[in-house]
């Protein structure tokens, strides 16, 4: 077994922001994802080495595992993620803590009996009953914020405004089918423009600016299903490192887990 280890439940941009920042206070992570995750901003989510075998975002590297080696390459000082949606691995593990970002809005199955201090991300978590602790996750004020009784914001379903648009940044799914894309992320869209299909349905953008997600190729997914994420900030958008919000929340993440460790809330 491994001091202090941290499991983290969720691999996509959010879950990555805080691997980053547990990591480089010095914990060993192992993340636990779905086989095929469903991610769009693929650069900056560990949960594109399930994909590729590694992947690596401001210089942490993760490399997909399986559950006999995970162990083994967290004491190593990378990011293991292991494709183990049910999360099975952290009975067999017992981590000192788990963290619960996987960014459902519901509660997947997470529970203060998984380990010593548990932590979740955003609504659909009671802090002080399915969790020792939930962190704010909607942009504002509190985003960030340590929550030890109650809940967060609860799901609005609309995304943060970012340079005064909110849902439109965002392309989901007329219809079910397999999606494949015909843009990369980074690349600067306008209005209109086609970045993929769902079979032979074309995906089209409903403002300008830069791709900063899109889903993999290949993957089937369900009518109104969550595909692309544009930011119409352009150029200066950058979408190879951890987002302004991946990082205040990662923040009170590190914050939640030392108290644990070496202090008390107050």
């Amino acid at each position: 077994m491994i001091d202090r280890l941290i499991i983290i439940r969720g691999a996509g941009d959010l879950a990555t922001g805080t691997a980053i920042k547990l990591h480089n206070a010095g914990f060993p992570l192992i993340m636990l994802d779905i086989e095929k995750p469903t991610v769009i901003r693929r650069t900056v989510s560990f949960a594109q080495a399930l994909f590729d075998g590694e992947t690596e975002v401001e210089g942490v590297r993760a490399v997909r595992c399986t559950a006999s080696d995970a162990l083994e390459k967290a004491r190593r000082g990378l990011v293991a993620v292991v494709a183990d949606p049910k999360g099975l691995l952290i009975e067999k593990l017992n981590p000192d803590v788990v963290v619960d970002a996987i960014i459902a809005k519901k509660n997947l199955g997470t529970n203060r009996g998984m380990a010593p201090f548990t932590v979740a991300l955003g609504p659909g978590f009671s802090a002080g009953v399915d969790v020792d602790a939930v962190i704010e996750t909607k942009r504002g004020h509190t985003l960030g914020k340590i929550i030890t009784e109650g809940n967060a914001i609860p799901n609005t379903g609309i995304p943060g405004v970012i340079g005064g648009y909110g849902k439109e940044r965002v392309m989901h799914s007329h219809c079910e089918g397999v999606f494949r894309g015909c843009r990369k992320i980074g690349d600067i869209v306008q209005a209109g423009d086609v970045i993929g299909y769902v079979g032979d349905a074309p995906v089209k953008t409903e403002i300008s600016g830069k791709l900063r997600g899109i889903l993999s190729d290949g993957l089937y997914v369900p009518e109104h299903f969550k595909l692309a994420d544009v930011d119409p900030r352009g150029e200066q958008t950058d979408h190879t490192t951890c987002s302004d919000k991946a990082r205040t929340i990662a923040g009170g993440v590190l914050e939640a887990v030392m108290n644990h460790f070496f202090g008390e809330f107050r």
